[in-house]
């Protein structure tokens, strides 16, 4: 790659841009649903890299292309240290099962109401098992917003996770509920780690103005964002296709719900 170029065309495309009516900034506020043990879901983060300051100003670490991606991402932090492991039975099924034992630092009542293990009928493939550990983020815009959720593909592991995670894309700006964490196991023969603090997935989000910053702010719960969020909890356990659900969402949602917790 032609370093030179990159930045001629990226100060190129900047300066085409038509931003006329469109915000240079959208707010989008987040808040933890859990009800319980709320404080061990830590703030997301603004991804950032710990490299070593570049050596020629022709280095990676200066093209405006891949810092205007990496600081894109938000990170979420593992809640917890959890390690999973799938253990072969005699009839050839297989238990998924807590392989931190007694020396695990959850509980195992708690553990079975954070995580789901989905019957082999919703799997995508009859081989891979698919898991959900509920994530309590919700994120909320009051200007058109999506937020996507995608694996932590920007950072290194020296154990990779022996599977896929699920991506999901949503508009928040008319459908805010908790960005789940869905994961397609590969190979049962490896156990699944978490470590607390590590990162456990990624959101990043698109507006109307592709040039324009996030500014993630923690959301005050307010009765109207309650409400409204109460509104669209569990529709997809009564009805498929929720997205067809949109327009009569918008029709009964507040004009504004972001609101800055002091």
């Amino acid at each position: 790659m032609v370093w030179d170029e990159y930045f001629a065309d990226e100060h190129e495309a900047r300066n085409a841009e038509s931003t006329r009516g469109k915000k240079r900034t959208v707010t989008v506020g987040w808040i933890v649903s859990a009800s319980q043990a709320s404080v061990i879901f830590a703030p997301p983060k603004l991804f950032s890299r710990q490299d070593p300051k570049a050596s020629s100003a022709k280095s990676v670490q200066n093209c405006p292309a891949a810092v205007d991606f990496d600081r894109r991402h938000f990170v979420i932090p593992a809640p917890m240290d959890l390690t999973l492991q799938f253990e072969p039975q005699p009839n050839g099924q297989f238990t998924l099962k807590d392989a931190g034992g007694d020396s695990s630092g959850v509980r195992e009542k708690n553990l079975r109401e954070l995580l789901v293990l989905h019957p082999q009928n919703e799997w995508r493939h009859p081989e891979r098992p698919l898991i959900q550990l509920l994530s309590p983020y919700i994120f909320i815009a009051d200007d058109p917003c999506y937020v996507s959720q995608t694996a932590p593909y920007l950072h290194y592991f020296r154990e990779p996770r022996p599977g896929v995670q699920m991506g999901g894309r949503f508009p928040i700006h008319i459908w805010p509920r908790p960005v789940s964490w869905g994961f397609e196991w590969h190979d049962v023969s490896k156990p699944l780690k978490l470590k607390r603090g590590e990162p456990w997935f990624y959101v990043h989000f698109e507006t109307e103005n592709p040039s324009a910053r996030v500014r993630l702010v923690e959301q005050e719960r307010t009765d109207e964002l309650e409400n409204y969020i109460g509104s669209l909890a569990g529709v997809s356990n009564y009805i498929n296709k929720t997205y067809s659900l949109f327009s009569e969402a918008q029709r009964i949602r507040p004009e504004r719900l972001v609101k800055a917790k002091a």
